[in-house]
């Protein structure tokens, strides 16, 4: 009788690991759950954040202005230090990079973040509340010094 069924069980437990391995496969990493578009609180800026080498990054996707002199492509990069990259859009730019998950305080440390409105760039890190929502704080040395960003996932 055991023999007979020997075949069904086989099937069944090769079935069962190919969907359970499958599962595992579609399931996102915990450190890549930073990644996706993300719109600030104000509804004024929604970025995409990637990884790209094993960094996070974050890029432009849209912003308001109050300003409506011109579209929003039009924007340039014009307060950077650098004169070569005045003339670089704000829209599609990076704003920050560099960022590195640390498992011990589920967090993004040791990043970098471009305030566009000074032509700086800051420390930044990142975090997720229980609630899904991403805070980003850009600091000078040290976090209780600098400001937080906080942004619901849109994708």
């Amino acid at each position: 009788m055991i023999i007979k069924l020997f075949p069904k069980i086989l099937v069944f437990i090769l079935a069962l690991t190919f969907f359970a391995g499958t599962i595992k496969a579609q399931a996102p990493l915990a450190t890549d759950m930073i990644c996706g578009k993300w719109m600030a609180a104000e509804n004024n800026l929604k970025v995409e954040v990637y990884k790209e080498n094993g960094d996070y990054k974050a890029k432009i996707i849209w912003f308001k202005t109050d300003d409506d002199s011109k579209p929003m492509d039009g924007w340039t990069d014009k307060h950077n230090p650098d004169k070569n990259l005045r003339e670089r859009k704000i829209l599609g730019m990076n704003v920050v990079k560099d960022l590195i998950y640390e498992a011990k305080s589920n967090s993004w440390e040791h990043g970098s973040i471009y305030d566009a409105k000074n032509g700086r760039y800051w420390d930044a890190s990142a975090c997720l509340t229980k609630d899904g929502t991403l805070k980003v704080t850009g600091y000078w040395h040290f976090k209780f010094i600098g400001r937080t960003m906080t942004f619901k996932k849109v994708s």
